[in-house]
């Protein structure tokens, strides 16, 4: 029993690296499942095995990775003593996690709102934990700190400038992930010049 379900498990985990790989390079609308069943090796009777059909695949893939990279993010600040120090693991660890999985970082990105349904609010429900995690953290840091920000402005600013890595970064060149990470985490924390800059007074618009 335990063989069988380990290589359902691995046949179900090639389909969704797969259909992740072909939904980055063509687009989750320009893809057909027999486009899937060509890449992946499967038949479509096989496919229809694991998964209903391509939005169900495209619900698995972001739901998984959702629940991968909070998973991880817990741990790894579970293991920080400090605030500033949680909020660099959790930078590393976000950052590491989808250098490894380029695919699924453009179809999180380019396909959030292809899905419908219990899906689509299933997926914003994890989103919103992993936003709401991060700006805790930035929260928690900028009250030591004394300089208060909104957390929830700071944590999306810095998910922005993590998730577009897929559009230029490449894993194999001669910047390494752990390098990205820590180059990332310095200058959100420290600034470009690594000093603290005042925030200038709000203007009213005209």
């Amino acid at each position: 029993m335990a063989a069988t379900s380990l290589a359902y498990d691995e046949r179900l985990d090639h389909l969704l690296a797969v259909a992740a790989r072909v939904f980055a390079q063509k687009g989750y609308h320009a893809t057909t499942m027999r486009d899937l069943a060509r890449a992946s090796g499967m038949s479509l009777a096989g496919m229809y095995y694991y998964v209903r059909g391509k939005n169900e695949l495209l619900y698995l893939i972001q739901e998984r990775c959702f629940r991968e990279v909070i998973d991880g993010a817990e741990r790894s600040i579970g293991e920080a003593a400090t605030p500033l120090e949680r909020v660099e693991r959790f930078i590393r660890h976000h950052v590491l996690f989808f250098a490894r999985r380029m695919d699924a970082m453009k179809v999180l990105s380019h396909e959030a709102n292809s899905l419908k349904g219990k899906h689509l609010e299933r997926i914003k429900a994890l989103k919103r934990r992993y936003v709401k995690m991060l700006a805790e953290l930035l929260a928690e840091l900028d009250a030591e700190c004394g300089d208060p920000l909104d957390p929830q402005l700071s944590a999306y600013a810095l998910f922005g400038m993590m998730n577009w890595i897929y559009t230029w970064y490449n894993p194999r060149g001669p910047v390494s992930p752990r390098a990205l990470a820590e180059h990332f985490s310095r200058l959100f924390l420290y600034g470009a010049r690594g000093a603290p800059v005042p925030m200038p007074e709000e203007q009213p618009y005209r």
